[in-house]
């Protein structure tokens, strides 16, 4: 909420001013700021803007940070390194064993294109610690090639990206490692529908269908092998249709207890949704319904009741799904 936010907000700016005094804080109510609303383009409540150098022209935009602790992180790697440099095996033990997560990437020599863009994207992610390194011994004893990152979780690494120069996509990198703060299929409820939506990938797959039926085991390993493909990609979620309070979910894509399981793919831009044409939740069957949506070949799905026969008999015309476009526009 707007209030933790602030809470939150006011604490981080407490601990900066002892460690970084030449950070300002400060808050707007823009209710009665009409000018400076409409100057920084304020949409969403509360936003947080950071203003570099004393400029007002493009400051930067704090998104998705809700703790003290991560908004500190984000405001120190802006204003200086955002990655530790790692010198020897003892150092990168610890920056692995610090946190749940870490990040290291492992080079064959600091100045190139990648170097560049791993700092950049360690500035975006500061839920997690990143490190990089160039030392041969630190490279040999993790067994790694150079020129890759590996993301470590509880200790162990459970992703390596290999690292082009000039090939790597900051934004794609920054959604690849935010999607490891989310369990690989995450289960929608109240307290992961907020870290599900902060994770920066537009594009979710929901699976549809009851936790305590005899097939969702054989159901749910086939969902988490597709989910390995698709990391960073598409995100996946699984939505249990014995739990009440999913039920806005279900009239929000319009499932019936007679559909499930289901599998749908909405991208949260334009709010389209997309219907696996297959009816069996098979691996190869959520592959190639992932893969063509990202291909651009998926049909969208629109769920509509029939069109009533005296739809047009009255003044008030009945619009339903499958003839509001050719009727509206």
């Amino acid at each position: 909420s707007s209030q933790n936010l602030s809470e939150e907000f006011a604490e981080a700016a407490r601990q900066l001013k002892k460690e970084a005094p030449r950070i300002q804080f400060g808050k707007i109510d823009v209710t009665h700021q009409h000018d400076l609303r409409k100057e920084f383009n304020i949409q969403a409540f509360p936003t947080v803007k950071f203003f570099v150098n004393g400029s007002r022209e493009d400051p930067i935009d704090c998104k998705g940070v809700r703790k003290a602790s991560t908004f500190i992180t984000w405001v120190k790697r802006r204003t200086g390194p955002s990655t530790v440099l790692i010198n020897s095996t003892d150092q990168a033990e610890a920056i692995i064993k610090a946190d749940d997560l870490a990040v290291i990437a492992f080079f064959r020599e600091l100045h190139n294109d990648s170097v560049e863009v791993f700092c950049e994207t360690a500035r975006d992610v500061p839920e997690m610690p990143f490190g990089m390194t160039a030392s041969e011994d630190v490279c040999a004893s993790y067994g790694i090639q150079r020129n890759s990152l590996v993301v470590f979780k509880k200790g162990k690494p459970v992703h390596h990206e290999v690292l082009e120069d000039g090939r790597q996509n900051k934004l794609g990198l920054v959604r690849l490692i935010k999607t490891f703060t989310l369990d690989l299929v995450t289960e929608y409820n109240i307290e992961t529908s907020v870290k599900i939506f902060d994770v920066p990938v537009e594009n979710h797959i929901l699976l549809f269908t009851p936790t305590h039926s005899e097939i969702f085991n054989e159901i749910y390993e086939n969902y988490q092998s597709a989910a390995a493909e698709f990391r960073g990609k598409i995100l996946f979620v699984l939505v249990d249709t014995n739990e009440a309070r999913n039920g806005r979910i279900f009239e929000y894509f319009r499932i019936r207890d007679i559909d499930v399981p289901a599998v749908r793919i909405l991208n949260l831009t334009s709010n389209a949704k997309y219907k696996m044409p297959a009816d069996e939740v098979t691996v190869e069957n959520l592959k190639e319904f992932c893969q063509s949506y990202l291909n651009g070949k998926a049909k969208q799905h629109v769920s509509s009741e029939k069109i009533p026969q005296d739809w047009d008999k009255m003044p008030v015309k009945v619009l339903v799904g499958k003839n509001f476009n050719s009727i509206v526009f």
